[in-house]
């Protein structure tokens, strides 16, 4: 074997030229005197001509087989414009069959129309199909990208330890039993987090990694038990500094990785002002439907579900779904009200404006001036469909309007899916209650920064406490985030006490690390982003597993290797460990 040119090479130019092509044969056609092969590798097809002198041996050639091509380029007389080798072909003098194939369980081409588990079962398959090998290349182009900038930024790429301590605060985690300490468990990173500040501690000043992470949590289209984040941190920097490193990272890699220029600085939308706005603290920017806070406007009509939310100090919000009344029956808007109910919110309430009258169920509830006020702070005009969440969580209000302003944005098509939309969401709240533990939990996590002004908040107003962290979002997913991080240990203590952990749970799950935070700390903040999720929205899938290798799948198995499988009872007893209700 002597490749001269991979299949995605040659052009025009090289006609005439003698030529050795390897490859896997991705189409075989027999037209009576020629035959003609497309012959396929990760760089592209070209199509191979044989005439009937190479009958015989071309019977036992089958798809997949993988063949060794001499022959001379010469010019298509019918020229394929979708191919980038379609203006040439390569007249074949002699071949070798390299290798044999099975009958493939799945099509190996772009279209494919195996279901996604038997993708995964034959992952290697999949693999080959071009749409796959080029998602796999975007992503070495992102992290290609990423690497560059960092380095050429001072940062260090330093690795940290898979086998750590247990800190259950947070996802559940991956254990691993320790054989030489029988009874005892490493745990598997969830991030890197305690480690990149302790070596901000060691004095690196800029650190970066490519890190695999680990969460035992439940699946979804976006989000992999076993991931990987671009996690950075650094030393004397401000938020504002650190922030334009983040976005100067995201304009290279968007040049480098689509060739498009990305403006900065990027957008900023306080926390607060995203929830008002949007229902959610990862807006998708690409359309309008913004949320309108209408409590001042209905507080005084008699309409029992908005009055019982108002009462009880909760909210009502509304969506003006412009031009849309006459093209949404009840029976679709029954639809979105079942959508909002699987985000807890009772109902979904509705308006139709016409030409002379304002029709739905609680048209009735509104008088004259009160209509005319709700039209007003909705900017409704004829045609106009408008939905309403009321409940005394504000919560419910905002994540069932959040979902149904998604759904429409999609299904209304109010956006253009080949644009990117990146913007900064910062101040948001230090802490969020939980309903049912009765208690403070941190919104990132426990070593994050409150805002300067609002430190004395922690103990004496933990729900209007803001916090001194940032995330980045593209499209309506959260692409990362980060934070300053508290490198006072005073602030630390108060920060802990807020959040009514113990000095036995601070000492059991975090003493080492607050012992290190006690020899000259320096000031420190970071993001880390998801480097899945990012891959998948570049490469305009909407699915995580489409961008990684060897994915789970949504009951967290691999249905290629199998895993997760029972082990031997003799590697049980050497890790000293019992399995009960074992299935």
């Amino acid at each position: 074997m002597n490749r001269t040119h991979n299949n995605g090479e040659l052009r025009i130019e090289n006609v005439g030229q003698q030529v050795e092509l390897l490859g896997w044969v991705a189409k075989k056609r027999n037209l009576g005197a020629l035959v003609f092969i497309d012959l396929r590798d990760r760089y592209g097809l070209t199509q191979i001509i044989f005439d009937e002198s190479f009958d015989e041996r071309l019977r036992e050639v089958k798809n997949e087989y993988i063949l060794d091509i001499k022959g001379t380029v010469v010019e298509r007389s019918s020229k394929n414009p979708k191919m980038p080798t379609g203006d040439i072909e390569i007249q074949a003098q002699d071949f070798e069959i390299i290798n044999t194939a099975k009958l493939t369980p799945i099509i190996v081409a772009d279209e494919t129309d195996a279901l996604e588990e038997k993708r995964m079962e034959y992952r290697y398959l999949d693999l080959r199909r071009p749409v796959m090998q080029q998602n796999i290349m975007t992503r070495h182009k992102i992290t290609r990208s990423i690497r560059d900038y960092l380095d050429n930024h001072d940062f260090i790429d330093i690795e940290t330890p898979y086998l750590n301590r247990s800190t259950p605060e947070g996802a559940r985690d991956f254990l691993v039993p320790s054989r030489v300490h029988k009874g005892e468990f490493y745990a598997l990173p969830q991030s890197p987090q305690l480690f990149k500040q302790l070596l901000m501690v060691s004095g690196f000043e800029r650190y970066y990694q490519i890190a695999r992470c680990f969460r035992d949590e439940d699946l979804r289209a976006d989000r992999q038990i076993e991931f990987t984040q671009v996690d950075v941190e650094m030393s004397f920097m401000s938020t504002d500094q650190i922030i334009e490193i983040g976005e100067g990272m995201i304009q290279k890699l968007m040049k480098d990785v689509k060739g498009i220029d990305i403006k900065l600085p990027l957008p900023r939308l306080t926390w607060h002002e995203a929830m008002e706005r949007y229902g959610i603290d990862k807006p998708d920017t690409r359309f309008g439907l913004e949320l309108v806070n209408l409590n001042e406007v209905v507080n005084d009509v008699d309409f029992a579900v908005f009055k019982n939310a108002l009462d009880n100090g909760g909210y009502v919000k509304g969506i003006n779904v412009k031009g849309e009344a006459p093209n949404y029956s009840r029976k679709k808007i029954d639809k979105l009200t079942d959508l909002a109910k699987t985000y807890k919110a009772k109902g979904l309430a509705w308006l139709k404006v016409g030409s002379d009258k304002v029709q739905g169920p609680i048209a009735k509830f509104f008088n004259e001036e009160q209509l005319s006020q709700l039209l007003t702070a909705m900017d409704a005009h004829e045609n106009d469909l408008l939905l309403f969440v009321s409940d005394v969580k504000y919560e419910v209000v905002c994540d069932a309007l959040a979902a149904i302003r998604n759904h429409l944005g999609k299904e209304l098509k109010l956006y253009d899916p080949s644009t990117f939309d990146f913007l900064w969401v910062v101040d948001f709240p230090m802490f969020e209650y939980d309903d049912e533990t009765k208690r403070y939990y941190a919104k990132h996590h426990p070593f994050t920064k409150p805002k300067d002004e609002d430190i004395d908040k922690m103990e004496t107003d933990p729900e209007h406490c803001l916090a001194d962290a940032y995330d980045i979002v593209l499209n309506g997913y959260e692409l990362g985030g980060g934070s300053q991080r508290i490198y006072d240990q005073s602030v630390q203590e108060r920060a802990f006490k807020a959040l009514g952990f113990t000095q036995e749970s601070i000492d059991s799950q975090f003493g080492w690390f607050v012992e290190g935070l006690q020899y000259g700390t320096p000031p420190h903040g970071g993001f880390a982003l998801g480097l899945d999720r990012l891959a998948m929205l570049l490469c305009g899938s909407d699915s995580i597993r489409d961008v990684i290798a060897f994915p789970k799948n949504t009951s967290a198995t691999c249905p290629m290797c199998k895993a997760p499988t029972a082990v031997s009872d003799a590697q049980l007893e050497e890790l000293g460990i019992e399995v009960t209700n074992h299935e």
